[in-house]
């Protein structure tokens, strides 16, 4: 696997941002549309590991009209290559904001997380505020989520098999996850179950040591 191969390789995680919101009815639970992203510090990780701390480099202009353009570049066999792209400030952290924004797009030009651009966006189970705003995931939805960031490339909206997201959504609260999966696994179809496996992987990464 070559250097640009290396880059564009699927993130260990995906983020999920909520984006509109269905407040649910008497056949439905609240549910929100979610849409993959990647944080400044996944791109760095991929960088780091990838080609080294020492053999990467950002940097930052401003445009006259405020927009901030950000380059990376990376040492391939001696000689630096930078590719850039630019964003405005957000309306959450302006100005770093906009430097982050700009960041993570100079990234997806050498192919960092691009592929979560292709990402349809996912219908997911949540609680809501008492305003009717978005809170937080339910146990359901973490499981479409998972589903939907471990799906084989094959599979459609909509494929996603209900024992493949109650195995999830159980795997994830289940106080022994080991015997629960000895106990279920055998249940799933048999092409999730490599997905499954990748979920429980993630699921290792994140114990503390």
């Amino acid at each position: 696997m070559n250097i640009f191969e290396q880059l564009a390789a699927p993130l260990p995680s995906i983020h999920w941002r909520a984006q509109s919101v269905f407040k649910g009815n008497d056949s439905r639970p609240p549910a929100a549309m979610a849409l993959a992203y990647m944080d400044a510090r996944d791109v760095m990780d991929r960088l780091d590991t990838v080609v080294g701390p020492d053999s990467w480099q950002d940097s930052y202009v401003e445009t006259v009209k405020g927009r901030v353009i950000a380059s990376i570049s990376i040492c391939i066999d001696g000689q630096w290559v930078s590719k850039s792209d630019g964003a405005g400030d957000t309306d959450v952290e302006g100005e770093k904001g906009g430097m982050s924004d700009a960041f993570k797009r100079a990234a997806v030009k050498w192919g960092i997380g691009r592929y979560l651009y292709r990402m349809e966006a996912v219908w997911a189970e949540c609680e809501l505020t008492d305003n009717g705003k978005w809170k937080r995931w339910t146990a359901k939805g973490l499981a479409t989520l998972a589903a939907a960031a471990n799906a084989p490339p094959a599979a459609k909206e909509g494929d996603v098999p209900d024992s493949f997201l109650a195995f999830i959504a159980g795997l994830s609260n289940d106080p022994d996850p080991a015997g629960y999966w000895k106990a279920n696994f055998p249940g799933v179809p048999s092409e999730w179950r490599n997905a499954c496996v990748k979920f429980k992987e993630k699921m290792k990464a994140k114990e503390p040591a």
